[in-house]
């Protein structure tokens, strides 16, 4: 068969199989970016952008002198419980805190009734299947242009631009891990939200206890053997 009839045929195939789909096609969405936590620092950047984001708040409902106070995720810090606070929560605190006294902002060590609480809440979300992120429009083919115009040259010179053809289209794929965070952090003031805030990122996998409070150790309850005690 020739290769002109090898496509007709493919094509008719394809037409076929396309009249007998009767559900929309899942789509990817277009393509964007989306930020990785992957080091404290990161944890300092997103606590400067709350503050800010505070800040000019606070400035454009004339709030001040109003002093505020940072929640932790459990309430206040000395009412912890062993395992209610985690990684995230204790450094992100610090860091807001550090950020808002920076910014000028009133802020208190202690919740008093004249504050503002400012209250964050950080979900961690876990996609069971494997995302794969393909290549953008144009990509192939660009390498594939690229690899054509050494159609006449030696094999060495063709070897050498297919594997940098490969190794661009690797760079350009990502294998997505299985975790992302939302971080949402607010300002409620007699049950109205003076501002809310919420940033969704991906991490590594392996940090996913950074963000969670730990689970508690499963209890193993003992019952005795039906041969035990006194014989019979």
């Amino acid at each position: 068969m020739s290769r002109y009839a090898l496509v007709a045929a493919l094509l008719v195939a394809v037409n076929i199989l396309a009249g007998c789909i009767r559900i929309p096609q899942p789509t990817g969405y277009a393509y964007n970016k989306q930020q990785k936590m992957q080091a404290a620092h990161h944890w300092e950047v997103l606590a400067n952008d709350v503050a800010n984001q505070i800040n000019t708040e606070l400035i454009n409902r004339d709030y001040l002198v109003t002093p505020v106070y940072v929640s932790h995720t459990c309430g206040m810090p000395d009412a912890c419980g062993t395992g209610e606070t985690f990684p995230f929560d204790e450094g992100f605190n610090d860091l807001l805190v550090s950020e808002l006294v920076r910014f000028g902002v009133p802020t208190r060590a202690a919740n008093e009734e004249d504050a503002l609480v400012v209250d964050y809440k950080v979900q961690v979300l876990y996609h069971q299947a494997n995302r794969h992120q393909r290549l953008r429009p144009g990509v192939l083919t660009a390498l594939t242009a690229g690899i054509a115009v050494f159609r006449n040259a030696p094999g060495e010179l063709i070897a050498i631009a297919t594997a940098a053809a490969v190794d661009a289209a690797l760079a350009t794929s990502v294998v997505n891990g299985h975790y992302e965070v939302i971080i949402t952090t607010s300002i409620i003031d007699d049950n109205r939200y003076i501002m809310r805030s919420s940033n969704i990122y991906y991490i590594n996998d392996a940090d996913f206890w950074h963000y969670q409070q730990a689970s508690p150790a499963p209890e193993l309850k003992l019952t005795s053997s039906r041969y035990s005690g006194s014989n019979d």
